[in-house]
């Protein structure tokens, strides 16, 4: 099974990216080749210029309180799991307290590294990190495996606090949906939403039939199409009916 996750506004889009970006940074980070953490270098810098927004911080301050005070409203609900609900909310309360004591721009100290700054320059250009238009960063690059993960996770931890919010709202905000099973007719799916705010779909699709979803949505409709691909050759039409898993969080 596949699932597509598709955000309905632009916050959503930013925190996704982040936490995709932050899945590739760990997966390189924990390799040993230079290569390896040559990517997850360049993906700190990716991080970056995706968080630089400079409200991005208060927004996930304020995201965090608003999911608080929704959890806190269930706490005299007779069927919910005390435990479990105060476990949530001490995560919440920590994980903001991390952010709001994470002074200045987000990465700051990145950018008033010069060095690093010099390399995320060159990154840039196609073929920019070379040994000669680098020396330092390719004498760097022959430091043992050990040495280089020790660097990289120190120059990516002042972005730690700001990812561990994204990585909790992303999952409090997926537990938030109600899923069901729908049939796309003849490749496509239309719900009306009757105005009702969603903040991202996730889509459960069987990866056997090779349907791949494009979806469009505002608050009254919601628009999934599906298409194939064999190969190189461009996207077409899917014309069959496909079964999946819509859930709208």
């Amino acid at each position: 099974m596949i699932i597509y996750e598709y955000p309905f506004n632009e916050r959503i889009r930013t925190l996704l990216r982040l936490e995709d970006l932050h899945e590739r940074y760990a997966f390189f980070l924990q390799q040993g080749h230079a290569l390896q953490h040559h990517v997850a270098l360049t993906t700190i810098f990716e991080m970056l210029e995706v968080a630089s927004r400079s409200d991005l911080k208060s927004d996930l301050l304020q995201e965090l309180e608003r999911q608080k005070q929704i959890l806190a409203g269930y706490q005299s609900h007779p069927n919910i799991q005390r435990n479990v609900l105060d476990e949530v909310l001490r995560e919440i309360d920590k994980v903001s307290s991390a952010l709001v004591n994470t002074h200045g721009k987000t990465g700051q100290s990145i950018r008033e590294n010069e060095w690093l700054m010099s390399v995320r320059g060159r990154t840039i250009i196609p073929g920019g990190a070379c040994e000669f238009d680098l020396p330092s960063y390719y004498a760097w690059q022959h430091r043992s495996s050990d040495e280089r993960r020790k660097d990289i996770a120190e120059w990516f931890s002042p972005m730690q606090s700001l990812i561990n919010a994204v990585g909790l709202l992303l999952r409090l905000l997926r537990a938030s949906g109600m899923q069901f099973k729908i049939i796309a007719h003849s490749g496509s799916y239309q719900q009306m939403l009757q105005g009702k705010v969603h903040q991202m779909l996730r889509l459960r699709i069987d990866s056997r039939c090779g349907a791949i979803p494009e979806a469009s949505a505002n608050k009254y409709m919601l628009w999934i199409r599906f298409t194939k691909q064999d190969g190189t050759i461009k996207p077409i039409p899917f014309e069959e009916d496909i079964p999946c898993e819509l859930t709208l969080c």
